[in-house]
């Protein structure tokens, strides 16, 4: 039997955020939290969710979705290439194959390795906003959901218009390794959308070009997404979108440092999604999915000089099918669902094999009494490789006023080992485990949310245990590293986060974000210390912060972030964004990392330097 420790935490900080729509980093009263079967208002959550709004987006110093989760609490980005072009993701301290990453309620899960998860064809202008779910999340979105989930919704257009824009920037430094070149950055993207009352469609398209920030750490990116809904009528609404990205960069000490000097990478994804929502009475939905992911894998570890000599190639497919419903009584609601994922691989390191994964969802929300308000439910699942496991979970909320409420929740989850854990013959580099056997977690979790007009305060304390924790370690560094199911990981953490706005005007407002995470991970068992791949890169402290100041179409916004890991120095990154929208052109100017702080998040490798970009866009939507 798991001991559950509850523990309340107090909040120190405050986040200044405006109250119209236009303005605002959070919209608390409007935004529906959706979890496939049951959609809840954020204010009735029973979890630890964070919102990342479009207009928050609008106004942080980055371009891409990668850049963006660089500020969201909680989330650790590790960026191998420069400004998101290759990045793994985690939250509160799992690994990086722990998070999983949905789409609209579709699940992007990179079977081969989580490493490529984020390579999207998604421009930050086509998001609505960031959905980040704390804690493990199986009954709510099956498989990989051990630590946490990251749901990006995309909007719907209300009006027809276009996109156009562009940007160019440097850290003015050169190329003294290679050409002499000054090291520089470059992009154009162009959209269009069409908004009308029955059916609403839009198309992306982007060219991104740089050649890098250090020897060899160039890349060339483009994307094309098409997304589309159609409302047939008020009972039933078909939604698709398509996305295809070609991303090529150069892999300076990516993996296998240092004689991976001269190495490259492509990695092509192709996504699709067709699903659609059915009101067969007023109480009762269902919503089938068909989703499909293609991923291509070329690594080159001599460059583009030497292709019969240390180049490995991934194919990857998943296609994956759900049927969720939800009923209301007079109670509560009940949700329901099936899924059933097919998941293979043709590589030339990994070999070829193939798998499939079914799960069954069941959930129920009711309030016993007025103030308190309570979700259960459980996954089952059974994996070809791993057979048949069940996964509970149960969160409450109990209202004491109605700006002030406490939450609780516990949960279990899973994580399948991926393609590359259990496979991988990549001597004498790395070594995969066909004797991995699944991650498992279990999460309690206690906290509290404040909400009073344009003051928000959220503090969680929690306790989780991963069982059968994977890592690639080695004792020596004269073997291979090699993924080993290295034990039990304790962790016990607090996050903070809190927002606080103020008017100066009709036309002037102030907005103030802080966040803090804490993190204390430990093994159940005394064991030799070996040398780990990823787990001594997870973060132990982090700050989060923004300050933006908005008169009529002016804004300023400075962003700060502290991150301390397990292991190496600490570090802040700050950045700044000023823009100037004059009707429907906006210019802005980007300062990434001000103050030139030499930093590292995965490797021995340095990330970009001070760096400058200017922009211009012209929106009409």
């Amino acid at each position: 039997m798991k001991k559950i420790y509850f523990a309340i935490t107090a909040l120190i900080c405050t986040n200044f955020y405006a109250q119209t729509k236009r303005d605002s980093i959070i919209e608390i009263d409007e935004v529906i939290i959706h979890e496939n079967r049951l959609s809840t208002p954020i204010s009735k959550q029973n979890r630890n969710v964070y919102v990342i709004s479009n207009e928050t987006i609008k106004k942080l110093p980055g371009r891409t979705l990668q850049e963006v989760l660089q500020y969201a609490n909680g989330v650790d980005i590790r960026q191998r290439g420069p400004f998101g072009g290759q990045a793994d993701i985690s939250v509160d301290g799992g690994s990086f194959e722990q998070t999983v990453v949905l789409l609209n309620g579709a699940k992007i899960i990179d079977s081969q390795t989580a490493h490529n998860m984020l390579n999207l064809p998604l421009p930050v202008e086509a998001i609505e906003r960031i959905e980040v779910l704390r804690g493990p999340a199986a009954r709510i979105f099956g498989i990989n959901s051990l630590t946490g989930a990251i749901n990006i919704i995309t909007k719907k257009p209300t009006k027809s218009g276009v996109l156009l824009s562009t940007y160019a920037g440097s850290n003015f430094e050169k190329d003294s390794d290679d050409t002499g070149d000054t090291f520089f950055g470059t992009g154009v993207q162009v959209g269009a959308v069409l908004g009308k009352e029955k059916q609403q469609h839009s198309i992306f398209a982007s060219h991104d070009k740089s050649n890098g920030y250090r020897y060899n750490t160039g890349f060339e990116n483009n994307k094309i997404l098409y997304q589309g809904n159609v409302q047939i009528n008020d009972s039933n609404e078909i939604l698709g979108s398509f996305g295809y990205v070609k991303n090529g960069f150069g892999a300076n000490g990516f993996y296998a440092a240092p004689g991976d000097k001269n190495s490259t990478e492509i990695v092509q994804t192709t996504f699709a999604n067709i699903q659609s929502k059915h009101s067969i009475t007023n109480n009762w939905k269902i919503m089938p999915r068909v989703t499909y992911r293609y991923n291509y894998d070329d690594y080159r570890y001599l460059g583009n000089n030497n292709l019969n000599v240390g180049r490995s190639q991934h194919y990857t497919n998943s296609i994956a099918a759900e049927l969720n419903s939800s009923i209301k009584t007079e109670n509560g609601e009940i949700g329901f669902g099936a899924e059933f994922r097919n998941e293979d691989i043709h590589s030339s390191n990994i070999g070829d094999h193939d798998r499939e994964n079914v799960g069954l969802y069941a959930e129920y929300r009711t309030s016993f009494f007025e103030k308190l308000n309570v979700n259960l439910g459980t996954y089952l699942n059974y994996n070809s490789d791993y057979k048949w496991q069940i996964y509970p979970g149960l969160d409450a909320s109990y209202e004491l006023t109605n700006e002030f409420k406490v939450i609780a929740n516990v949960g279990t989850s899973q994580r399948i080992p991926s393609f590359t854990d259990l496979y991988l013959n990549q001597r004498p580099g790395n070594i995969g485990n066909p004797d991995l056997v699944s991650e498992n977690a279990f999460q309690t979790e206690f906290g509290f949310k404040f909400n009073r007009k344009s003051l928000s305060l959220n503090a969680n304390y929690f306790y989780r245990e991963i069982s059968n924790y994977i890592d690639w370690t080695r004792m020596v560094t004269t073997v291979p590293w090699q993924s080993q199911n290295y034990g039990d990981l304790i962790t016990n953490g607090i996050n903070m986060r809190g927002s606080y706005s103020v008017n100066f005007s009709n036309d002037s407002k102030l907005n103030f974000t802080l966040g803090y995470s804490y993190l204390d991970s430990k093994f159940k068992d005394t064991r030799p210390e070996p040398y780990s791949k990823y787990l001594i890169s997870s973060l132990k402290h982090q700050v989060t912060n923004t300050i933006d100041f908005q008169h009529k179409d002016f804004s300023v916004l400075l962003a700060t972030r502290f991150n301390e890991r397990v292991t190496g120095a600490s570090y802040w990154i700050n950045d700044a964004r000023i823009s100037q929208s004059i009707k429907k052109f906006t210019i802005f100017i980007d300062a990434q990392n001000i103050f030139n702080t030499t930093y590292y998040e995965v490797g021995a490798f340095p990330l970009p330097a001070r760096w400058f970009s200017l922009g211009a866009k012209f929106v009409t939507f």
